[in-house]
């Protein structure tokens, strides 16, 4: 039975991606359109299907039961589901038991997988004969989006969706498309399961709480708020907008017109697109007047990636070069990692730090804050950590990890196979803690409050402590994980004395808001070091 979830984003969460009737896509990584009812109106083409089909069936095997409503069967017990549960759907409704059946049963066969053949049968058969109606509303947004520089992608429950998307000539418009066909070849379930909306976003690099999702149906709509989408517009085709937003639509339209785009979203590019930092090193702090200032990451760029995070000690000649530089500029090591532990493992105590993503700071001077609204979910962070323990127990190799602000789940150490399973837990535990959010890194899966509050904003709140003029200083970024583009782009945002990002990465397929990259916290370091000779060599 479909319910009524959690709302998808937080206020402050929307509020940066929704205004009214405007989507900000300053911060927007991603925007996911359901397929039909949103860009194209082939609803009467799957209507006129599903009736054909089913009236076909009941008269021959069920004739004392009434013929299949074309409005109220078709929107309760089909509308956005996959075919086959649709089937399931309608024939629960009216209290029918079939045989599942075989996939490849003949069209019209009395199986679950038999009438769903026999619709899709009438289905392209009518598609063929009729054509493709678009919504122009629908399209104009995604173009706009994409011009605004925010990824799209299309989902669909039928596995005509690459037919539907050519016949209506806007296949082009989408980075990434999720249908029918993966929802059996990855085993996704659909709507109002979040899956669909969570394979899409994930092919986009992009957290939930970043993307735009937009639903015509309450199926759909439910999704996008399970997946945790920071922004649900739905599209009301029925006549019934307080369905949508009993769902959990932050905004409900007739029609996607009404709906505008602002801003630009900072670009990303591939690493292998990217110069090499220490190729440019004048390019990135050419003096003038101005001074550099260090946001590093800790794993993964001042120290190697370990197996066990317990293991990542920081180099000697790493220190050497940071207590060097923290003589010349200011220095802050930002990482997801607790204030406690990473100011132990750096052990310098002329650097500011910042713990749990930039929820705990702390500097040289005896300095020390945690974002205030951070303690309030402290209670859900102990309930869920305990909820993780015991279900994670038995799970050889994954370490749950407790950090005053986040709880971290790492799965480096999993066999393959059970990953999905560890990271279903998670999914589940943040499901019954709806105050929290997920975050992905590399092989962790995390916890965090469900708040305006990152590393991006994290890297803000340090300049303004540390009273940066952004015409005197130069923020230089150096970061490794997805957690770290939240400060590139807060770097990239244009302003007086716009900042440098500087990915640390050999994976030239990944995607990255940085201006820059460095292979290895080894090549981290000879930057460091050259970087520590031109400020040198530049003081009066």
């Amino acid at each position: 039975m479909l319910e009524a979830g959690p709302q998808g984003g937080t206020e402050k969460n929307v509020s940066k991606l929704l205004a009214k009737n405007t989507l900000l896509s300053e911060d927007a990584e991603a925007a996911v359109f359901h397929l039909d009812g949103v860009l194209t109106r082939t609803q009467p083409v799957h209507a006129e299907a599903w009736k054909a089909m089913f009236d076909e069936f009941l008269a021959r095997h069920r004739p004392q039961e009434p013929p299949f409503d074309r409005d109220t069967d078709y929107h309760r017990h089909v509308d956005g589901k996959p075919r086959h549960d649709g089937v399931r759907g309608f024939l629960e409704a009216r209290g029918i038991e079939l045989p599942e059946g075989e996939p490849e049963d003949e069209p019209g066969r009395p199986t679950v997988y038999g009438l769903g053949n026999r619709k899709n049968v009438l289905f392209l058969e009518r598609l063929q004969r009729n054509g493709v109606e678009v919504y122009g509303g629908g399209v104009a947004l995604v173009r706009a989006l994409r011009k605004a520089g925010v990824p799209t992608a299309v989902v669909s429950s039928s596995s005509n969706c690459e037919a539907v998307l050519e016949a209506a000539g806007i296949a082009g418009l989408f980075d990434v498309r999720v249908d029918g066909r993966d929802l059996r070849r990855h085993g996704l379930a659909g709507k109002p399961a979040p899956d669909m909306f969570l394979e899409a976003l994930g092919r986009l690099d992009s957290t939930p709480r970043h993307a735009i999702a937009v639903e015509d149906a309450v199926a759909g709509v439910a999704a996008a708020v399970a997946a945790g989408c920071g922004a649900v517009i739905g599209v009301d085709r029925s006549g019934d907008p307080e369905a949508l937003r009993h769902y959990g639509a932050h905004l409900v339209v007739a029609d996607l017109a009404a709906v505008t785009v602002a801003g630009h979203r900072a670009a990303t590019k591939p690493v292998a697109e990217l110069p090499c930092a220490l190729d440019h090193l004048e390019d990135i702090y050419p003096g003038d007047h101005q001074e550099p200032a260090l946001f590093l990451d800790y794993d993964g760029t001042l120290t190697p990636i370990v197996e066990r995070p317990a293991d990542a000690v920081l180099p000697d000649a790493m220190a050497v070069v940071l207590r060097r530089l923290a003589g010349m500029c200011e220095v802050a090591v930002v990482s997801g990692r607790d204030l406690a532990d990473l100011r132990r493992r750096v052990g310098i105590e002329e650097l500011w730090y910042a713990g749990s993503h930039g929820f705990d700071i702390a500097g040289p001077g005896g300095e020390h804050t945690a974002y205030p609204e951070g303690r309030d979910y402290l209670p859900a962070l102990d309930d869920a950590e305990r909820a993780l323990r015991e279900a994670l127990a038995g799970v050889a190799g994954c370490e749950v990890e407790r950090k005053r602000f986040a709880l971290a789940t790492h799965y480096r150490r999993v066999a393959a196979g059970e990953v999905p399973a560890v990271e279903g837990v998670v999914e589940d535990t943040r499901a019954a803690h709806p105050e929290l959010r997920i975050s992905r890194g590399r092989q962790v899966i995390e916890l965090q409050p469900d708040m305006d509050w990152d590393q991006g904003r994290a890297l803000n709140w340090l300049m303004r402590a540390l009273d940066m003029d952004p015409a005197r200083f130069i923020p230089i970024v150096i970061g490794d994980d997805v957690t770290d583009e939240d400060a590139f782009r807060e770097v990239a945002r244009p302003r007086p004395g716009r900042g440098v990002g500087i990915v640390v990465t050999a994976d030239d397929g990944r995607s990255s808001r940085a201006d820059y990259c460095l292979a290895d916290p080894r090549a981290v370091g000879v930057f460091l070091e050259r970087l520590a000779d031109r400020i040198e060599r530049d003081r009066p």
